[in-house]
């Protein structure tokens, strides 16, 4: 008995197919798909789901001081003349951060092993490069998604059949998150 399905794929497509599968999914919530490839999807995307929920609270926050470049009301830097060179002045700043304890970190790293980098773009500027935003779906899973599923074990995705394809009669279905 085979550990996964082929999908009639090379392991390389098979393994891009379903990294970006999965990372659709945990992007939007929801997507079609065929009844094969959701239930591989299935096991991927519960996994992340449920190493987010184990070390979602495992953090320290630690004040930190940084150095930050002072700016002008027009959102420039601030420069000095010292020494007959420009150079820019920096303010002092206290920040809190959270810093990952060693397990929550190793948990972060293999998540990025599964999920691609998304680029969120907003309709109304659609087609300008600067309007983009990059989405960090690890931070997503660790502080949307894991919430949700604290008090729940296992059965995270939700597979809906919703009727065979026209083209080649391939099952299809709904996977979303429950």
């Amino acid at each position: 008995m085979a550990k996964y399905r082929k999908l009639g794929r090379t392991s390389s497509q098979r393994k891009a197919l379903l990294r970006n599968q999965v990372t659709a999914l945990l992007n939007n919530g929801r997507m079609i798909t065929t009844e094969a490839k959701a239930k591989e999807i299935r096991k991927i995307a519960e996994g992340l789901i449920a190493m987010a929920v184990r070390e979602k609270d495992n953090f320290e926050e630690v004040t930190v001081k940084a150095k930050v470049a002072r700016k002008d009301a027009d959102g420039k830097r601030v420069k000095e003349v010292v020494d007959g060179k420009k150079v820019t002045v920096y303010d002092e700043v206290e920040k809190t951060i959270k810093k990952d304890m060693p397990s929550r970190l190793h948990a972060r790293r293999e998540m990025l092993k599964v999920l691609y980098p998304v680029k969120e773009v907003p309709a109304a500027a659609a087609g300008k490069k600067k309007n983009t935003k990059e989405v960090d779906l690890v931070e997503k899973l660790f502080t949307e998604i894991a919430p949700k599923y604290e008090n729940r074990n296992g059965g995270y995705t939700r597979i809906v059949k919703i009727g065979q394809r026209k083209g080649d009669a391939a099952m299809e279905v709904l996977i979303e998150l429950v």
